[in-house]
This record gives C-alpha cells, structure tokens and sequence, in this order.
C-alpha cells in the first residue's frame, strides 16, 4: 500500500506568518489572535498548494478558538478540485441525525471529498462550555454510540432505530444521501492514545490517528489494528533542511520564550487527554527519541509538535521505515506552514515514491 499524506491546514492568519514562534498555540489562544476568524484567502493559497505538492487531504482543527470545521470544509471545497479535508468534530455536541445530515449535505456540494476525524475531547473545561458534562471515559462510551449510528444511516440510508445509553433514535430517516465517486461513507479516524480510544477505532473507525513515536515502540501497537483491518495514521512535523546540521539548527531557532514554555505546559497539565500527556512526558524524559525524531517542540508548540528532523534522502527513509511496520497515513504540519509544505512536496515526497517503486 502506498503511503498517504496529510497536512494541517493553518489557522486563520498563519499562512502568512513566516516564524514559528508566531503560531505558538498559546498565541493563537489569545482574544485578539486571527484564528477565530475564516481566513478564506489564505486558506485557498495554501490549499491550492497543497493539491500542487501531491497532498492528499488537509486536516481542519476543532475548538472553542476556531471557526467551525464543517462550514469551513465545504466553503473550502468549493474553492479547490482535487484536494480533501478531514473534519475534526466531537461527538456529542449535535444529535447523530444531525450530524448525518449535515455531513451528507456536504458531500454533494464538494463531491464527497472528505473524512472525519472523531474526537472525544481534550480539555474538561472546553466541553463543559460546549454543555458537555461527561468525564474521559464516557465520553468514548458516547462516541461509540454516536459513530454506531452513524454509520447504520450510511449503510442503511432509512429506518435507522437506535437504543443505548446515551443515544435513542427511532424511525430514523434521511432522504438526502452520502454522495461520494468511491465509499458509500466517509472514512473515520479516532484519535487518542488511551486504550478506550483504540477500542473506538477497531469499532467503528477506518483508521487510529494517534502521534509519531519510534518505529520500535510503535510496532506491537500498530500490528492489532492492521490484524483488525484498520490503518493507522500518525500525527507528526518535519524540519527537512539539506543536511541533518541544518534541519536541527533550524528546530533549535524556533523555540520561544519562558513565558511561552510555561502557559503551554499549563494547557498541557490541566488536560485530561492520554494524547497530550504521553507527548510532554517524551520531551521531558528524553527530547531526542531517535536519531532524526525530536519532542523538544512539545512544551512550547502542543503535543502533535514531535518533529522528524534531517535531509530530504533520511526523511524519506524515516517515512518508508514506518510503512514497514504497518503504518499507511500520515498527518504532516511544519513551519514555516507554506513553505515547509512545498519542501516536503518537492524534495521529500518524490524519494519516497522511487523508494516504495523499487520495493
């Protein structure tokens, strides 16, 4: 199988910044930060440039400081041709019914070119201002719920009746249906690291999204779920410079001040995500977990800042190495957002392909 590629999509105003230290996530936090607001321009300058560099699909981040992903992707889909988006949503802040329809309206007006990215929730604060009142692990209870009947109004398109605890639908009809050239359904991906999440994605997900660590850690986890027929993704960064000496110094120019560092461990510690607390732990117990992966990034840039550091020819290396162990999707961000994109499409992206030809 060939490997897939994903990007993060910036936030409103980050396609234009041209340093890291400007996307830190505390900033972006702040009242005043644009990525409250729809950045229509520059979303389609990059989006477009990610069609060029051979990008799959681009991921839309869901949260309290950040327009809504729906309307986001299908504003967007209108405005490109060949590229994808994966939805981040939560379940449980709208009915299932709802969500369907809302989903299935969608993919008529962008040609079905998108996936979903099923969240439980990271920050108990955050949901309870969603009105969402339920701990960790119910959350996920839910989701499985709410992905189940998701899923039997795809594969049933009518008639849809439903009895758990947290979800009861009866009669359930839709006449507005999923549209798409090649799935009869979007494709799902359950984050998390908890094992509640990884029991959601075998249930109910087309793949686990999980973030980057060393191929031999991932191994004995990634085997499972390609036994059960799911893929796995990976969430990760990419410094790719000429030669390793410069990609590391380029990481070692984006680190911020103090005062940075301490409200983003402060985001980090009051979260309830397994996610977010495995990351900190590796940047604090080792920084470099490899030769060429580095969590030096995390305190200040969020969890999903593990970063592969080296040349184009040891990056492309790196990635193939993860397909050997089973790993098929990747989930990319790095800085600056636009230009490192175009590198990796240029430079890291053709090898990889040579590599997986002559395999």
């Amino acid at each position: 199988m060939r490997l897939r590629f994903h990007w993060m999509m910036p936030k409103g105003g980050e396609g234009a910044m041209k340093t890291a230290q400007e996307t830190s996530r505390v900033l972006t936090t702040k009242s005043t930060s644009l990525a409250s607001l729809p950045d229509m321009e520059g979303w389609t300058r990059f989006a477009r440039a990610a069609e060029e560099s051979g990008i799959e699909s681009v991921l839309l981040s869901f949260s309290r400081y950040e327009p809504d992903t729906i309307v986001v992707a299908t504003a967007m889909g209108t405005a490109t041709e060949k590229l994808k988006y994966i939805v981040a949503y939560r379940s449980g802040l709208m009915q299932p019914t709802t969500f369907v329809q809302q989903l299935n309206t969608m993919s008529g007006l962008i040609g079905g070119r998108f996936a979903l990215n099923v969240v439980a929730g990271s920050s108990t604060a955050e949901q309870r201002g969603y009105g969402d009142f339920l701990e960790h692990d119910d959350r996920y209870a839910r989701a499985e719920e709410f992905l189940a009947i998701c899923r039997a109004f795809w594969r049933n398109g009518s008639d849809v009746n439903f009895s758990g605890e947290h979800y009861r639908i009866e009669g359930g009809h839709l006449f507005t249906p999923f549209q798409s050239p090649d799935r009869l359904m979007p494709e799902v991906y359950v984050s998390g690291h908890s094992e509640q999440a990884k029991k959601l994605a075998m249930a109910q997900g087309s793949a686990w999204l999980r973030l980057i660590d060393t191929p031999e850690k991932l191994a004995p986890v990634v085997a499972p779920m390609r036994e059960r027929g799911r893929e796995v993704a990976l969430r990760c960064c990419v410094i790719c410079r000429p030669t390793r000496e410069e990609a590391v110094a380029a990481g070692l120019a984006m680190l911020p001040d103090t005062e940075i560092e301490k409200q983003e461990r402060g985001i980090l510690q009051r979260s309830d995500s397994q996610t977010l607390k495995q990351a900190l732990a590796a940047a604090d117990d080792v920084g470099w977990m490899n030769e060429h992966l580095w969590a030096g990034l995390v305190p200040f840039y969020g969890s999903s800042s593990i970063t592969l550091v080296g040349s184009p020819d040891e990056l492309a290396r790196e990635f193939v190495r993860y397909g050997e162990i089973g790993v098929t999707q990747f989930i990319i961000a790095g800085w600056p957002k636009l230009e490192e994109m175009q590198i990796f499409g240029a430079e890291v992206l053709p090898r990889i392909r040579r590599m997986e030809a002559s395999a």
